[in-house]
This record gives C-alpha cells, sequence and structure tokens, in this order.
C-alpha cells in the first residue's frame, strides 16, 4: 500500500490473465475448434503482461499483441484496444470475425470496455454470454440475464463480452507451454489515444467488521430472549 496515496502497491505484482477473460478465450477456442479459424490476444499493458499472453498462448490462442500505450480509464482501454485491431487487421490484410472479451475485470469490475470497443469500432455488441455458436452469416449466443436466459442472433463481424460459462477453462500442458514460448509477440504502439475522462481522486480499506457477540443461554428461548434485549438496548428497533 502506498502511505500517501492510500492505493495498492502493484509493482511486484506479476499480471495474471483476469478470470473472465479466461471464461471468453475458452468460449472462442471451443468456437475454433468447432468451426476453424485463428485467434488473436491483444492485452494493454507493461511489458511483463507478456507472461499472461505466453499463458493464452497455450491454451488455445494462435497468436498475440501487447499495447504498449498508457491507458488509465476505460475509455482510453476501448480506444486502444479499438486502435489496436485496426492495425493488427492492416497488417494481416484480415478483419477480424469475432471480437471476444471478459464482462469485465475482477478488480475494478467496470463491465465497460467491451461495449465501449464495439461502439469504437461501429459494431455490433452482445454482452454477459455464456455460449456461442456459429450459423449462416454469422452468430448464435446465449445469453444471461437477471430473469433467466436470451438467445440473440447477430451478424458478424460483432463484440461479445462473457460471463461464466457451463465450462471451465482449459488448464496448459507441459507440450502446450514448451510450444507458446517459441511463439513471438507483437508489440504495438498505436499513438492518440483518446484522455481518460475519469481519474482516481482517492482510495480507502472497507472499514472492519467489529467482532459479533456470541449468545449461548440454556435454552433457545432464553438466547432469543437476550438477542431481543440486546436490540432494544441497541435501539436496533
Amino acid at each position: 500500500m502506498n502511505p500517501a496515496t492510500g492505493a495498492p502497491d502493484l509493482s511486484n505484482i506479476t499480471p495474471i490473465v483476469n478470470a473472465f477473460d479466461t471464461y471468453a478465450l475458452e468460449m472462442a477456442t471451443r468456437l475454433k475448434e468447432a468451426v476453424g479459424g485463428t485467434i488473436t490476444v491483444v492485452c494493454v499493458g507493461p511489458d511483463k503482461a507478456k507472461d499472461a499472453i505466453k499463458t493464452c498462448l497455450a491454451v488455445g490462442a494462435s497468436n498475440g499483441f501487447i499495447v504498449k500505450d498508457e491507458v488509465t480509464d476505460t475509455i482510453s482501454t476501448a480506444d486502444a484496444l479499438a486502435k489496436a485491431v485496426a492495425k493488427i487487421e492492416e497488417a494481416q490484410g484480415v478483419k477480424f470475425d469475432l471480437i471476444f472479451c471478459g464482462k469485465e475485470t475482477t478488480d475494478c469490475a467496470s463491465g465497460q470496455v467491451g461495449t465501449m470497443l464495439a461502439a469504437n469500432l461501429d459494431v455490433p455488441v452482445i454482452p454477459n454470454l455464456v455460449d456461442i455458436e456459429a450459423i449462416d452469416g454469422g452468430i448464435s449466443a446465449k445469453q444471461e440475464t437477471e430473469e433467466g436466459y436470451n438467445v440473440v442472433e447477430a451478424a458478424t463481424p460483432c463484440v461479445v463480452t462473457v460471463t461464466k460459462p457451463a465450462y471451465d477453462p482449459r488448464y496448459p500442458t507441459i507440450k502446450s507451454k514448451m510450444a507458446a514460448r517459441k511463439i513471438p509477440i507483437g508489440e504495438l504502439e498505436v499513438g492518440g489515444v483518446a484522455a481518460a475522462a475519469v481519474s482516481v481522486v482517492a482510495n480507502a480499506e472497507p472499514p472492519k467488521k467489529e467482532a459479533g457477540i456470541k449468545i449461548q443461554e440454556e435454552t433457545i428461548g432464553d438466547s432469543m430472549a437476550k438477542a431481543i434485549a440486546m436490540m432494544k438496548e441497541a435501539k436496533v428497533f
């Protein structure tokens, strides 16, 4: 923890793949195994994030890129990713059919980047997927909602964000790790990234919970009576 700002000190933390991104990669890999194609992993982050990209290469990704431009909020992150997509498509001479994103990060949990990325690319977006399959001209996606599930069809190209499906991400094997080490990771500086519109004003730990009170009377009735008396004394009701 930085004593001056209260922010966590991440300088010695090893970057790992965000949990929802592992679900997105697994879903993309299963689709690739069903219909063919390749998977490109793109990460905006420091040089040490290459190890996380190598992990993705060991569990289904075909190639990977790291975007070195500095980003500080969801707006600048989505803009950097959109510019990276355009740059990779131009260099490879192909267009991406689908862009998979985890529904949110497990640290900030804003859930905004995937939707903003789709807006920047001017393509449709389907959020909160738990399953996907290819159909003629596009995809059929099972989308989780608060009431249950929707089945949504969309033409490609499009962006999808992935929540937790019914299956778990696969683990890398020694053989796949060795193969991943041989795949070079491209480095991109896209330039002209949109300025951040959000800044962190302060960081603070959540208040520590006070120790509870254990009531152990001879009978359940006596315990309930004591609990009610204590709540009355504390003016809870």
